[in-house]
């Protein structure tokens, strides 16, 4: 046992943060939690927070007066799974349509659970999976 239980957060990259805001607490109903322009927009997701930095502004050394988060940062679309059950799963996809986002793909894998997968406004691969994603592997 590791003693970890979960994640925490998870952190994306995008270069517009107005339009991260509109994607995913415009459009997936996250709460936005706090906002610093220029550099980030964090989301509450159930347990969970979603990070959504500006890369170029997450490189930078903190100020001597700032916390002591080491500069950190990704190049490229990354991915993100939301865990969604099936019937919200369906409505979700129909929102998704409804809001013109293109559905790159939607399948059950073999073993049953469902996936769908959207891009984000900066290209992040977006994927709403069914809770036994996992757990049936």
């Amino acid at each position: 046992m590791t003693g970890i239980d979960g994640v925490l957060e998870a952190a994306i990259y995008v270069d517009d943060l107005d339009a991260a805001e509109a994607f995913y607490n415009g459009t997936l109903g996250l709460e936005i939690i706090t906002r610093v322009e220029g550099r980030h927009v964090f989301f509450c997701c159930g347990a969970s927070v979603v990070l959504a930095f500006v890369a170029a502004a997450t490189r930078q050394p903190p100020a001597p007066d700032a916390l002591p988060v080491p500069p950190h940062g990704a190049e490229g679309p990354g991915h993100l799974c939301f865990s969604v059950p099936e019937p919200a799963l369906s409505a979700l996809r129909d929102r998704l349509v409804a809001a013109g986002l293109g559905i790159e793909s939607d399948f059950h894998w073999p073993h049953g659970p469902r996936s769908v997968y959207v891009r984000d406004p900066a290209g992040n691969s977006v994927e709403f999976a069914e809770p036994s994603l996992w757990s049936a592997a």
